[in-house]
Formats: C-alpha cells, structure tokens, sequence
C-alpha cells in the first residue's frame, strides 16, 4: 500500500522540465508511486520513466486532461489513500508532502487540497476562485479594460483574503490537487467531457458539496504556468468549447447552486462589498 500516488499528464514536453517535476514528487520518505500518462504522438519521453516508482502508459493520441489523469487514477485508487493529480511544470522542496500528507490525515473532512502556489520569481498565483459565471469567464479572456478586470478579480480569486490563511474553496487550479481515494470513489473521477479546461472546477465543485475542498497556505509550490489560452488560438477554441459543456452541465444564468455556493463563501471569508466590486 502506497502513502500517495501521483499522475502527471505529457504531451510533448520538455524534458528538463517534467524531469524537475518528477524529482520534486520522488524526494520523500513517503512510500510514493508516479504514473507518466503521455498524449504525445509518439514515445520519445518514455525516457522519463527510469525508476521502479515510476509507470510509462503510452496514450498514442491526445486523449485530454481528465481523461488522461482518470487512466492512472483507475490504475491506483486501491494502492493508496491518497492522489495527487500534478501538472507537469511544478517543482516544490522536500518536506512539502509530508506536510500536506500530516495535514490530510488529522483531518479526515477534508476531500480536496491544494497549497499557496507561486510562480518561480515567488510572486502569488491567485487560483482560489468562487464558482464562475459565464459574465466572468468573458470579462477575464475578452474584455479590454484590464483595471475593471483587475479590480473583478480580487473579489472573484479571492484576493481579498491575502492568501495567507486555510479556506474552503469551491473551485481549485487543477495544476495540484491532492485528493482522497475513498472520496474520488464516492463522487466519482474527472468528467470525461471536458478534454482541457473546466474540469478541475468541476471536480472541485462536486467534492465540496459533500467534504471541504481546502487551500492550504501552511505548503507551497512553485508553477511555471503558460495560459496557452492566450497564446493559441486552438486552445482558446477548446476553452470555449469546454466553458460551453460547463454551464450547460450546471447552468449558464440560472445556477440557484452557484448562487448559494458563493454568496456563503464570500460572508464565510468576510468579504465587503463596499471595498471591492
């Protein structure tokens, strides 16, 4: 029985890059096993997989995030009490799991965490948001007035907390999300219908119904993070594509859900709107 598993999902990497990744997850004293799911149109990086905690599944075709992670998750859920779901650009230092994993396991309510996540030159990266609307989805890609956006922001990532203390958030980055097994067996594994995008906010949102899905600023990692939604146009259309699958699964304007979700949250962090919009 293994303490953790962890998947991380490839296509066509750089090799530095999600070599930094794997030595990060592997420096522990934890009993740890790592799945490479590659998407890539062809092999090249089985070359990452030099180790015995190390397993190579060779995809053949791009299958997606989710999917990707739930084919090493399905392979895993009964080897350990915990999954973490990692992005191939993250790198943290030692210790960093046995805190998240110590923390886990004094409080069992927790489904869901993710730690205050940095980019390299160590500034925030503010990815505690409420559940999103269409409206802020379309304002944060498309709208000009990037202070409107901005001033939006601290209240719809949560800024206005200072990401320094723990909360209960709906909706958390899928760049590192350590999950409980027997909660993932309970709700069920990513939404197959999202290939990239969304599908953390779904997953998150679904866990926090029933347990806490916690940030937890006490751990931290650091995420290169590219926003290739900016960047290409191709990514951008499957964005869209999956922002549509979302608030078409849970409702575009008229999410009583979302509502209710937000509004308890905002007091619960005792936001005021007098502050910020």
């Amino acid at each position: 029985m293994f303490d953790i598993t962890a998947s991380i999902v490839l296509y066509k990497n750089d090799v530095s890059t999600v070599t930094r990744t794997i030595n990060s997850f592997l420096d522990t004293e934890l009993n740890v096993l790592l799945y490479l799911i590659d998407n890539s149109p062809d092999d090249r990086l089985k070359c990452l997989a030099n180790g015995k905690k190390i397993i190579y599944v060779f995809n053949n075709k791009n299958v997606g995030f989710g999917v990707g992670h739930n084919i090493a998750i399905r392979k895993c859920i009964d080897k350990a009490k915990y999954h973490l779901v990692l992005n191939p650009d993250i790198y943290f230092y030692k210790g960093t799991l046995e805190k998240i994993f110590c923390f886990m396991e004094k409080n069992i309510e927790i489904g869901l965490l993710m730690p205050k996540i940095f980019y390299p030159d160590g500034t925030i990266q503010y990815l505690c948001k409420m559940l999103p609307t269409p409206f802020d989805i379309f304002i944060r890609r498309f709208l000009p007035f990037r202070k409107y956006v901005e001033k939006r922001n601290v209240k719809y990532e949560l800024r206005f907390t200072g990401y320094n203390k723990i909360m209960n958030v709906p909706y958390l980055s899928g760049c590192f999300m350590f999950l409980r097994n027997s909660v993932l067996k309970e709700i069920g594994l990513f939404d197959e219908r999202f290939f990239m995008y969304f599908e953390d906010t779904d997953l998150t949102r679904r866990i926090y119904k029933k347990y806490k899905t916690v940030f937890y600023p006490e751990a931290c990692v650091y995420h290169d993070y590219g926003k290739e939604s900016y960047r290409s146009f191709r990514v951008l259309l499957i964005h869209i594509a999956n922002a549509f699958i979302y608030f078409s699964k849970y409702g575009w304007f008229f999410d009583k859900d979302r509502r209710e979700i937000n509004d308890n949250l905002l007091k619960e962090l005792g936001y005021q709107s007098s502050k910020t919009l």
